[in-house]
Order: structure tokens, then sequence, then C-alpha cells
């Protein structure tokens, strides 16, 4: 098994390092699900100003009557969630709303008022407007060709938003394995009992018997790229996906006591496919020569976290060959 996922590994890097170049402007723009070779760009530098960047590479401006910033307001004031000052240029360039919905866990987010209370102590409120997508209900969308989802059940206030901005950590997660744009337009867009719903493999939609109903490990990960999907097909081409690679814990920003980060930051990563963009992100922790990197790989691999790479790629999100293009400082 592990031979097998050495080879595959091998063969992505191969194709993004092969292909690698270097831009200063949004030039050749290829990454859109379903073409045969993604862009991912890339800047090592995580600062304020290199989020804008990697936006503007995109060629896809972020426009609308409603903009929705899809982040994770994090569980307490040890998580790991993006910081507002590093985020600030961009939310101001694409003057969006932070859109969230409540958790299906017994925490500081699992209720509308003590979400609001958790991402006001953690600044957000003071950058943006932020809002918690299923505090007035949910609604469901289609989920087509999924082998365990038949529709996907979302906060209702998403219906609201013109074009998404997918703003994700890239971090290790306690089940998925990884956190990165995938799980946050699945789990993360999905209601309180859209979290049941796929956790459980379409077996529940009651957030209360969430954990009576935990799925297996593969299903769970396919019933994540089958949710990605579903928003996916909803948006259409409205919808851009940037992830910031940095205090790699293992444990992901909804765990309120994470594992202290031992890898160090990899930097900012931004495409038009979200399958492509987490490949990067995973080929980039793996062939790292930071010697930290050994227990972020262990959590992925122990949670077979790149399958959800390969059935969302089977569905036809994305591709996970991608042309790596760094931008220039």
């Amino acid at each position: 098994m592990k031979s097998l996922l050495s080879i595959f590994l091998a063969c992505s890097l191969f194709c993004s390092m092969s292909c690698m170049g270097k831009t200063s402007a949004a030039t050749n723009v290829e990454a859109a699900a379903g073409d045969s070779v993604a862009t991912v760009y890339y800047i090592k530098d995580i600062t304020p100003q290199n989020l804008v960047k990697v936006y503007e590479a995109l060629g896809r401006k972020a426009e609308g009557n409603k903009i929705g910033i899809k982040i994770s307001t994090g569980e307490s004031n040890k998580s790991n969630h993006l910081d507002t000052a590093l985020i600030s240029n961009l939310v101001k360039v694409i003057n969006g709303t932070f859109i969230e919905c409540n958790t299906a866990y017994a925490g500081n987010r699992n209720t509308t008022e003590a979400h609001i209370k958790a991402a006001k102590e953690h600044g957000f409120t003071d950058l943006a407007g932020v809002d918690i997508m299923d505090a007035e209900g949910e609604m469901e969308i289609p989920v087509t060709g999924g082998k365990h989802l038949t529709k996907d059940i979302v906060g209702k206030h998403f219906a609201d938003y013109d074009f998404i901005v997918v703003l994700s950590h890239f971090k290790g997660h306690q089940m998925g394995g990884f956190g990165g744009a995938l799980k946050n337009i699945s789990i993360g867009i999905a209601s309180s009992n859209g979290k049941a719903y796929i956790h459980s493999a379409g077996k529940t939609e009651l957030a209360d018997e969430i954990w009576s109903n935990v799925a297996e490990q593969k299903d769970f990960l396919e019933s994540m790229a089958e949710a990605a999907k579903g928003i996916i097909d909803y948006t259409g081409d409205r919808i851009l996906y940037i992830n910031v690679a940095n205090r790699l814990s293992v444990d992901c920003d909804c765990n309120g006591h994470p594992e202290t980060p031992k890898m160090g930051d990899l930097g900012v990563f931004a495409s038009l496919d979200p399958v492509a963009l987490d490949r990067a992100c995973v080929d980039m922790v793996f062939n790292s020569d930071d010697p930290g990197k050994a227990d972020l790989i262990e959590r992925i691999n122990s949670r077979m976290g790149t399958h959800i790479l390969t059935h969302a790629e089977e569905l036809g999100v994305g591709t996970q060959k991608y042309r790596l293009v760094t931008i220039e400082e």
C-alpha cells in the first residue's frame, strides 16, 4: 500500500514539477473542472499582499451583489484558523461577507449565538460581516452521480450569494486526514444536519444522531467529495479557491485543543480547480525537506486522506494533474 502511494505521489510531483513556470501576472489560466491539466498558482511568502496576488493571478474576479468568503471561524483561541490580519487585504479587495454554518458537535460553534460569539472573539466581525448560513434553516441541492449522497444539505442563506471565494486553511484533520478546499465546501458549507448527512454517508440527516451513524472511512471521504460536487454544480464558475498552508497542525481548526504544528509553513496556493489545489498542497507536504512533516504525513495516510481526491476526480469535480505556476515576489 505504501509503495503504491509513493509511486502515485512521485508521478503527481513529476507532473507538477515538469510543468512548473513563473509569472507575475494572470496568464495562461487553464484551471477549470474538466480540463486535463489544471493550473495552480503558488507563492511561498505568506503575507496579506501575496494573498491578493494569488487571487488576481486566477483571472476570475469575485463579482455580484453578495459575495461570500467561506472560511473557518475556528473552535477556540487555541485553534490554528486563519488570522484576520493576514486575510484583511484580500477581504477588503473582495468586499465580501464571511460565511459559515453551525457545527454538529458540542462546542463553541454549535448554535448561531455561540458561533457569532466565537467569530467576534477571533476578530472576524471587526473585518467583515459574518453570516451563519443555517441560522434560519437549511436547503437541499442535488448531488448527481454519487455512490452515497443524492443531495447536499446546506445553510438556507447559501442561495443569497452570487459568488463564493473559498478561503481555506490547509492543515491536517483528525477525521479526514487533511483539510483544504474540498473539505471547506463540503463539510464547511453543509448545515448542522448536513454535516451529519455527510459524516454518515447518507444514513441520517439529524445532527444529534451524527456519532451513532458515523460511516466507514472510505465512505465518509467519498461523501465529502460528493457534497463538494453538489456545491460546484450549483455555483458553476461563480467560485474560486485559495489555500493558505501555514500553522500545519495535524488537527483541524474545529479542534479547540489542536496538536502543536511541527512542520514549517509552505505558502499560498490558488486555483479554479479544488482537486488540483488540494493535490498540490498534499504533494508539497510529502515532498518537503522539512523533517517535521512526518506527523502530518502519518495523519494523511492513516486516514486514507487522498481518497477524497480520487473520488472527486472520478466524479468530474476536477483533476489531480496540475501545472504549478510560481508567482514572482
